[in-house]
């Protein structure tokens, strides 16, 4: 089971409550991203590819190889 969630930190302190399905655990695996640079960032790029022309001609060239199985029948 994954159980996936954001949370605040205070005082440089990490509280995780775990939901009722993980009482019988005996040991979860913890992963510690740095979420809010790695958000900004990602937004960052993603702005950009926007106007990337390498980008934009990539997702046309998608776009026409799959033009039409969008009309077929399954």
């Amino acid at each position: 089971m994954t159980f996936e969630k954001t949370y605040e930190i205070v005082d440089n302190k990490l509280m995780i409550n775990l939901p009722k399905e993980f009482k019988s655990k005996k040991r979860v695996r913890v992963i510690i991203e740095d979420v809010d640079d790695s958000r900004k960032r990602k937004l960052k790029l993603l702005k950009k590819a926007s106007k990337d022309p390498l980008f934009l001609s990539d997702i046309k060239e998608v776009a026409d190889d799959f033009q039409y199985s969008d009309k077929e029948v399954l």
